[in-house]
């Protein structure tokens, strides 16, 4: 009985969430219901997300002014502001991945909205493996990771490894950017591959973003970074009250330096004072139950401070 009273109070609960949590927009009261009765059941009233007049992706205009571009944006902002629960999950997250990724971005000359890209590829999750095999908050395949410097085998992947795979991604970035000189075509080689863009280009004879016809996904991509984008900025316009001591806290570590092979971890994690969960939450980019470093590679883990 207390279980299905528990349960009933929580879909009250649930209830009054969905009437009273919109994006961005208030529910009409009931006076402004023309037609309905005093005391009869109002339904609720979801209103479409604001658009801003003007918008910039990376320093480049984004033209709003055309149907298509405009009820793209739409649809993700639609998606993002409406998707309550992972859209406040992010919005809590965003803080400790960024203060990594935000200096990294602004040391190697990318534009900060790229930040938006990483929330795009994983919603900042450093452990994201897709069905494909792309890794990390980057979302790194196996072949492009080493082609960008990052170390992938069955006991480090350095995919996982934050600032590492930022520092790759932006290498990555800039590279692209030298080919396309356009950094939502940038966003969109990055989704898709750019021999899928590049084949695009030959076939319809244009090189821009928004005039090209692209599989859906890539069609959607950047306009998915960009409903982030102005949703994880102004969280409040867009219905999201989250107080800073709400979201998570930034994780306050130091770097121990491994120099040689580690037969256990779960030893070697006591033996810092911490438990092997800790070490493999702290360092996902440790992938066995061992080091062996044959190579005698210096490694960095960090720990709890």
């Amino acid at each position: 009985m207390r279980t299905k009273f528990a349960g009933a109070i929580a879909l009250v609960v649930s209830m009054m969430l969905v009437l009273f949590t919109t994006c961005g927009h208030k529910i009409h009261d009931r006076e402004e219901e023309p037609g309905r009765k005093a005391g009869e059941e109002q339904p609720p009233f979801y209103a479409t997300p604001e658009i801003p007049d003007s918008l910039f992706f990376m320093g480049e205009r984004v033209p709003l002014e055309r149907f298509d571009v405009y009820e793209n944006l739409d649809r993700e902002m639609l998606s993002n502001c409406y998707f309550h629960s992972q859209t406040m999950r992010l919005i809590k997250l965003a803080p400790r991945y960024f203060s990594v990724i935000d200096p990294i971005l602004k040391e190697e000359g990318i534009p900060a909205d790229f930040r938006y890209l990483a929330v795009a590829e994983s919603s900042l999750n450093p452990r994201a493996l897709s069905p494909a095999g792309a890794a990390g908050i980057w979302q790194f395949m196996k072949g492009a990771a080493g082609d960008y410097g990052l170390e992938v085998n069955n006991e480090v992947d350095e995919r996982y490894h934050l600032e590492k795979a930022t520092r790759a991604a932006c290498r990555y970035l800039k590279k692209s950017y030298q080919k396309y000189g356009s950094w939502a075509m940038v966003a969109a080689a990055y989704n898709a591959g750019p021999g899928s863009v590049d084949r695009q280009i030959e076939r319809q004879k244009t090189t821009g973003y928004f005039d090209l016809l692209l599989v859906e996904e890539t069609e959607r991509y950047v306009y998915r970074i960009l409903s982030f984008k102005l949703i994880l900025e102004d969280p409040v316009k867009y219905g999201f009250r989250i107080g800073e001591d709400e979201k998570y806290p930034l994780l306050n570590t130091r770097k121990v330096e491994i120099t040689g092979p580690v037969a256990d971890l779960a030893l070697y994690a006591k033996e810092l004072g911490i438990t092997y969960k800790t070490l493999k939450y702290y360092n996902p980019w440790l992938r066995e139950t061992m080091l062996t470093n044959k190579a005698g590679k210096r490694y960095q883990v960090e720990i709890p401070q």
